[in-house]
């Protein structure tokens, strides 16, 4: 008898690869003019792969978002493209809003008789950002323009712009804050500063759409 154990791993990294799997970006920006927005995955393995690949919303429920193919066959050393598209429903226009795009490869295995198999699924854990078509410009030439407070032990950043800023790093008084993430739009975010950490300067460095890191800008309480 064959034992089949599936293990299911999240990953986000700034190299979004794993067993041979490789989705071809951190993130993907939808524009809301567009019928579509296409993603690349990659075999770089010698073996087969099973891709399975869904959007979900930031808080695990359904996201209206279609992917195609949903499920198929990548075989070794080869390429295939995910389609993404928007199935509709009222979404903010003046704002980005943020999802999860989801990327599981299961390997093939050797079908050996009597011999138990273990066999992983990674799952690739990547941004799926829906920008409305009335947004104009970049993140980048937003991030300026953010304003940062403190209150304690509370890192607070106020984004005024329609988009998601990314951050790639934050320091206060020349030092890095541990656990950061994303400032969502038009709202505040609030980061933890550790007892270490003291200072009245800030500065950041987002994740722009492709993936890079962007110049680092600096302000004084």
């Amino acid at each position: 008898m064959r034992k089949f154990i599936i293990l299911t791993a999240l990953l986000m990294a700034t190299s979004v690869a794993q067993a041979g799997v490789v989705v071809g970006g951190t993130r993907l920006i939808y524009p809301g003019d567009k019928k579509e927005s296409s993603l690349i995955v990659s075999n770089s393995d010698d073996i087969n792969y099973l891709i399975q690949s869904s959007v979900e919303t930031t808080d695990g429920s359904k996201a209206p978002f279609l992917v195609t193919p949903p499920l198929f066959r990548l075989n070794a050393r080869q390429d295939n493209i995910l389609r993404v598209m928007f199935t509709g429903a009222s979404l903010p226009q003046d704002r980005e809003s943020l999802y999860w795009l989801n990327v599981k490869s299961i390997p093939s295995t050797a079908k050996k008789q009597d011999q138990n198999t273990l066999q992983i699924a990674i799952k690739t854990r990547i941004k799926l950002i829906y920008r409305p078509a009335a947004i104009t410009g970049k993140p980048e030439e937003a991030a300026n323009h953010l304003q940062w407070r403190r209150n304690g032990n509370t890192l607070i950043v106020n984004n005024t712009s329609p988009y998601y800023m990314n951050f790639q790093s934050i320091t206060l008084g020349g030092k890095t804050l541990p656990k950061i993430g994303y400032a969502a739009p038009k709202s505040e975010t609030r980061f933890e500063i550790p007892a270490t950490i003291s200072g009245n300067t800030v500065s950041w460095k987002i994740i722009n759409d492709y993936g890079s890191i962007s110049k680092e800008w600096k302000t004084a309480f």
